[in-house]
């Protein structure tokens, strides 16, 4: 753990959670990426979920029936294979380097895509990842949702996260870029809107961010970022 702020501040962090489509990687939605690979949309599930007619499991069925349209057999690897191609968000390594050399646990808590947010872990060092997926049959070919991480339910995420390692709100910050990032915001002392999406992320937040440069999000995490003007 971290030790208090020596100047009589606010405590240090021990843990910064983040978001991770829009936030982490410079994509509006790991799922979408996979639409566009096929020339597709699911608008329809998408309007169904917001609406509350449908839940997490069952949009994400939706989403892999529509794959399967384009690709029968669609499995991991496939899946792989088209998140393999999303990049990073500018200055991502430089943030995750900064938040190690403090020895800052760090956490992805995202609604995307487990593969591509596993691959961000082995990437950039972050401790605990957080996201969804799928069971797969012995081909790998794609099976029932495993929602680990409900959209409209990261604050219980985070919450259940804080509890395993022992670390409050207080020593807590998190960043993300929309409306379903609140409920981190809200378990956090910090809260930072990366570029954000909507009204409703910039509220909640204690800090805005507008450039696509997460070196900007390090003196607001730390305090100070050497070289970073």
């Amino acid at each position: 753990m971290t030790e208090p702020n020596a100047r009589g501040g606010p405590p240090s962090l021990d843990l910064v959670a983040f978001d991770m489509d829009g936030t982490l990687v410079d994509v509006e939605s790991s799922w979408a990426e996979v639409h566009h690979y096929f020339h597709d949309s699911n608008e329809r599930a998408l309007q169904a979920f917001l609406h509350d007619e449908i839940d997490d499991e069952e949009f994400a069925r939706r989403d892999v029936a529509l794959w399967r349209t384009h690709e029968p057999d669609m499995g991991v690897r496939h899946l792989r294979k088209i998140l393999d191609r999303v990049p990073l968000m500018p200055g991502a390594p430089e943030l995750l380097r900064a938040l190690k050399e403090r020895s800052v646990t760090t956490a992805i808590v995202s609604g995307g895509i487990d593969v591509l947010a596993e691959r961000l872990g082995r990437t950039l060092g972050i401790d605990v990842v957080l996201s969804n997926g799928f069971e797969t049959d012995r081909a790998g070919r794609l099976l029932s949702p495993r929602i680990r991480v409900p959209i409209k339910g990261k604050e219980g995420v985070l919450r259940a996260l804080q509890a395993r390692l022992g670390v409050p709100p207080e020593r807590t910050a998190s960043v993300g870029n929309s409306e379903i990032d609140v409920g981190l915001f809200r378990a956090s002392r910090l809260g930072v809107a990366f570029c954000p999406e909507d009204a409703q992320v910039r509220a909640y937040a204690s800090h805005v961010v507008e450039e696509r440069d997460l070196r900007r999000v390090i003196p607001l995490l730390l305090g100070s970022a050497p070289g970073i003007g």
